[in-house]
């Protein structure tokens, strides 16, 4: 693109309006330029529309890794929730594994809900294999976090590293919060049965509980 056509794309990405940026995030992504790499990333630290983060994270793919990564990496290390979290969403887009060594502990654990449940899709979607036992002790101390749709996020990460998870799981069953024991046998049941729902993987995993403290106390 010319400079001027930068400069409008820029403004656009900007506008008040969000049809507006949704096609200039659209247009930049359908001609992709190391110009537009750092706009990107300034408008899904801010974007408070989804579909229009969801196109900017669009329009970065489309640009090569070797440009984006180093960038998004440098993202993770923000003051601000969303810019980490959109970088995170984004690399598990991008899917190149050489962004796998900035998926941190501190990003897998931390306080802010959102930021866990994205460095959760990128971290199981960037480990390589022989990371993979270890990512799940990680995310099996996650248990029993949050409300039922952040665990039904983690559940759903842990599941996509397969049978890996057994062995933190089988662990989790014996955690003294209750809360930790129902969530992890719901994820093994959910590991066995994908089409359970994860409804359905609690409400039994609370049988389960239940039939087995009646056996203890007999």
């Amino acid at each position: 693109m010319t400079m001027p056509d930068t400069d409008r794309a820029f403004r656009a990405l900007e506008n008040g309006d969000a049809s507006v940026r949704l096609r200039a995030a659209m247009a930049v992504g359908t001609a992709p330029d190391p110009a537009f790499v750092d706009k990107l990333l300034e408008r899904c630290a801010v974007e408070p529309e989804f579909f229009v983060r969801d196109m900017l994270t669009w329009a970065l793919t489309r640009h090569p890794s070797s440009t984006t990564i180093p960038r998004l990496v440098e993202e993770l290390g923000s003051e601000h929730a969303q810019a980490r979290s959109q970088a995170l969403h984004t690399l598990s887009k991008v899917g190149d594994p050489r962004a796998w060594p900035a998926i941190t502990r501190e990003l897998l654990t931390g306080a802010d809900d959102e930021v866990a449940r994205s460095a959760w899709r990128a971290a199981v979607v960037l480990a390589p294999e022989d990371e993979r036992p270890e990512l799940a002790t990680v995310l099996a101390s996650q248990l029993g976090r949050g409300d039922r749709a952040m665990r039904q996020s983690l559940s759903r990460a842990l599941i996509a590293l397969g049978e890996v998870i057994l062995p933190v799981l089988r662990a989790a069953q014996a955690n003294p919060d209750p809360g930790v024991r129902v969530h992890a046998i719901a994820t093994e049941r959910l590991l066995r049965d994908p089409d359970a729902g994860f409804e359905f993987a609690i409400e039994e995993a609370k049988r389960i509980m239940v039939l087995g403290a009646n056996g203890q106390e007999e």
